[in-house]
């Protein structure tokens, strides 16, 4: 079960006890911000890009943020393709609706922090199931992800 490599994962940095798990679906922004209490742009989402022929691109954004296809093309040099549900678990490991950052092994995969999170004290992305999530600062989700930088690809909703 991925949650339970998420758990191990974290077990490194003693931190695996912070993993929340809901008797509801967090699959999406909307259920996993009535699961936590928090407004859905507090959630952190995870979404899955090809890469080239053989890719795999992750990018983690705020819940209210959508891909600009513009600045994604600009910063990644293709066109933003996302992964196939099952491309989504050759990749990372964990299925739609639970993927995240956290104990990916696959040298393929790229992750990233997107800037529409920074705006928050901390986020909630998931833990590997579709009713996990932990909170973490910016700081610590671009530390225990393994981000390569942090980038801005994405457009927030008009206020």
């Amino acid at each position: 079960m991925s949650i339970q490599i998420v758990r191990e994962y974290f077990k490194q940095f003693g931190i695996e006890d912070r993993i929340m798990e809901f008797d509801v679906s967090s699959a999406t922004v909307e259920l996993a911000a009535q699961a936590v209490g928090v407004e859905g742009a507090r959630i952190c989402k995870t979404l899955s890009f090809k890469d080239g022929e053989d890719g795999c691109i992750l990018i983690q954004m705020a819940g209210d943020a959508k891909v600009d296809n513009r600045k994604f093309k600009d910063f990644f040099h293709q066109k933003a393709k996302m992964l196939s549900p099952d491309e989504a678990i050759e990749f990372t490991g964990h299925a739609v609706g639970g993927v995240c950052a956290f104990g990916i092994t696959n040298e393929k995969v790229k992750v990233y922090c997107d800037e529409s999170m920074r705006r928050f004290e901390t986020v909630f992305p998931a833990c590997g199931s579709s009713n996990s999530a932990i909170e973490f600062t910016c700081e610590e989700l671009f530390k225990y992800s393994k981000a390569l930088e942090w980038i801005d690809v994405t457009k927030l909703p008009e206020a």
